[in-house]
């Protein structure tokens, strides 16, 4: 089992950073740009920090998964993931428009965002870790 669960968390944190690359980078790329008041620049970013909550998010959303979950496969990690990334994306999205003068398009593509990648590793830990 801990050979899966180490499978699984470097799955999700591969396709959690390739995701976040594609979103952040290549999707919003331009609304980031245009809103330079919001963000540090980019070298004063701390990427080494990011890739380290990135790999914590990812061992704990494949530990919860591994350890609370009776029944493990494809369609419980989709379900998972997907409850899982509404819960994020509405925080993520959502909670960070309700304080900050966010771009109304941006807090969506946050929601969908971290919806997308959530079900995604939902997909990946139900692929790796069977009942």
């Amino acid at each position: 089992m801990i050979k899966k669960i180490v499978l699984s968390v470097a799955a999700v944190f591969v396709a959690w950073s390739a995701l976040d690359f594609v979103l952040h980078n290549i999707i919003l790329g331009s609304m980031y740009q245009a809103t330079p008041n919001l963000w540090r620049p980019m070298e004063e970013m701390k990427m080494g920090l990011m890739y380290v909550v990135i790999l914590i998010s990812a061992f704990v959303f494949v530990f919860i998964y591994a350890r609370f979950f009776a029944v493990k496969g494809v369609k419980t990690g989709l379900l998972y993931g997907l409850l899982f990334g509404i819960g994020t994306g509405a925080s993520m999205g959502y909670g960070s428009f309700s304080v900050m003068p966010l771009p109304c398009l941006m807090a969506h593509a946050w929601f969908l965002g971290s919806l997308v990648e959530a079900t995604v590793a939902g997909l990946l830990v139900g692929l790796i870790i069977k009942s």
